[in-house]
Parts: structure tokens; C-alpha cells; sequence
């Protein structure tokens, strides 16, 4: 159970945090309009839960009293649970929001990775990687643009229509560095053909030592 003394501090998941959060205005939401608030905003910067995860955190918050619940009869064959935040959940999301540690945004680029391993594919499957990413860029733009537009008619979405501005320019950003990424894997292909090595075999990998004895040289840069 959820203690609501100024001390307490639950341990909760990232992602329970994000639904307190979007429970903390006044209505009440199934977890079909958390998934489709997630959709219109979150998913630009904190990735989409699976319902099935949305679900379980919301049952897992009940459990410990910082959200109640209620079936609404809707007249049809399905009935949906309604979730409102309890004032002991409210007192926790806000001292998250004011006093929790903010963790560094942790980033997982696939497409990053597979150019870091570039010697084990051709550089034209490469290119194809990247040039996918940069249409995939170039939608998440447009559609943040979109959502950070209509944000807006909504006085209290300001703050929310500012993340999605963010993400705007992120995705924009994140377009013109695959752009420059692409020009500079012609020189990756080119320093390979100067040292003799053929893509896609198994590279000569400098000794340990040498990792070493260039980790210090970069040390000395400082």
C-alpha cells in the first residue's frame, strides 16, 4: 500500500510515473485514451507501452491505492474501466516531478550501430539503412509538427505542445545528420580500400595495447 506521508517514495517504473502523470488532470481516462494520449504526444520522445503493459502498470498503481477505478456501462456488449488518480497518487506524482533525480536520456540508434559494425555488410546496404532512416525521420517530423500544431487550441496542453515542439526540431535534426552520415560513409569505404580491406570479411582489429596507447594520446587532448 501507497503511503501518502511526505517520506514516502514508491517505487514505481518509468513508464507508472507517465500514466500518474497523464491521470493528474482532472478526467477520467480508460486505457484506451492513455494509449491514444501516448500516441499524440509521448511516442515522439519516451517510446509507445504495448496496451498489455499500459494495463498491467495501471492494476499495478490500483493495488498500491494511488489510482481507483470504475466500470462505466456503455449500453453495448463491452463495458470500459475508467481510471481516476487518488489524492495519495497525486501527492506522489508531484514530488516525482519536483524532486526525483532526472535520469539522462538514453539512446538506443539502431541505425547507429549498424554503421558502427559497417565492416560486416557492403557500404550500399548501408546507404539503404541510413536512407530509411531518413524517410522515417522526415515522417516523425511532419507528424510531431502536426500534433504540436493542434496542441495548441488546447490552453491546457501548453506544456505538452512544447515537447511536441521539441520533437519537431529533433526529427529534423536527426534527418540532416543521416543526410551528412550517408556523404561521410563514401569516406569510411574509401579509408578501407586505401588499407587493402575488403567489406563484409573478417577485419585485422588493432591489439588491446594499441587501444590503450591511443586512450592516453586522446587523454592528453584535455
Amino acid at each position: 500500500m501507497a503511503k501518502s506521508t511526505s517520506d514516502a517514495k514508491p517505487n514505481l517504473a518509468a513508464t507508472s510515473w507517465a500514466l500518474l502523470g497523464m491521470l493528474s488532470y482532472e478526467h477520467e481516462l480508460s486505457g484506451y485514451d492513455i494509449r491514444k494520449w501516448i500516441e499524440w504526444s509521448m511516442r515522439f520522445f519516451y517510446g509507445s507501452p504495448a496496451y498489455s503493459q499500459i494495463y498491467s502498470e495501471l492494476k499495478k498503481l490500483e493495488r498500491l491505492e494511488l489510482l481507483s477505478s470504475r466500470v462505466e456501462s456503455t449500453g453495448g456488449t463491452r463495458n470500459r474501466r475508467l481510471y481516476r488518480i487518488t489524492p495519495a497518487g497525486l501527492e506522489a506524482v508531484r514530488k516525482w516531478a519536483n524532486e526525483s533525480p532526472v535520469d539522462p536520456p538514453v539512446l538506443k540508434h539502431n541505425p547507429l550501430l549498424r554503421v558502427t559494425f559497417g565492416h560486416l555488410t557492403d557500404p550500399a546496404r548501408l546507404k539503404e539503412i541510413l536512407q530509411e532512416h531518413v524517410a522515417y525521420a522526415d515522417d516523425m517530423q511532419r507528424k510531431a509538427a502536426k500534433d504540436a500544431k493542434w496542441a495548441g487550441v488546447e490552453p491546457s496542453w501548453a506544456y505538452a505542445k512544447v515537447a511536441l515542439q521539441w520533437a519537431e526540431r529533433y526529427y529534423a535534426a536527426e534527418r540532416e545528420l543521416a543526410l551528412k552520415m550517408l556523404k561521410e560513409l563514401d569516406e569510411a569505404e574509401a579509408a578501407f580500400a586505401d588499407a587493402g580491406i575488403e567489406p563484409g570479411t573478417q577485419i585485422p582489429w588493432p591489439a588491446t595495447e594499441y587501444w590503450y596507447e591511443i586512450e592516453k594520446k586522446a587523454e592528453a587532448d584535455d
